[in-house]
């Protein structure tokens, strides 16, 4: 029998809000997916250690603080520096649509804002996880 699909769920950076990301982590149990919550304050290195150690098949960013055009691509930039190729990366968040191309292109598989439907995340997901 497989494993149920492990997601990190992320707060990098100094943002002190995590409702979001709590209920965002909430979907995902509820469709039978093993969440690791990591709190707020995260740095990227805490974050891609966390992942790592966890051996988890996705990351979910959540940040409002306006700094992901860093922190995202920073925890992409690490994860391949040490070799870890086989994680969906995923942002979320209050983030700008002319920002969401950039972050794409520095390995951010997808960007959810808010209002998406956390069946919409939740089936992205399923449908691109790379094991």
């Amino acid at each position: 029998m497989k494993r149920p699909i492990r997601v990190l769920v992320a707060k990098p950076g100094l943002d002190g809000h995590d409702r979001g990301a709590k209920v965002i982590a909430r979907a995902l149990r509820d469709a039978g997916m093993e969440v690791i919550y990591t709190g707020l304050r995260q740095t990227p290195e805490q974050i891609v250690a966390t992942a790592v150690q966890e051996d988890v098949d996705v990351i979910g960013l959540s940040l409002l603080s306006g700094a992901h055009n860093y922190l995202f691509p920073k925890v992409a930039e690490l994860l391949k520096e040490q070799g870890v190729d086989d994680l969906l990366v995923i942002g979320g968040g209050v983030i700008p649509n002319e920002d969401i191309q950039g972050l794409k292109d520095a390995g951010i598989a997808e960007i959810f804002t808010p209002g998406t439907p956390t069946r919409e995340m939740i089936d992205y997901i399923k449908n691109n996880l790379k094991r």
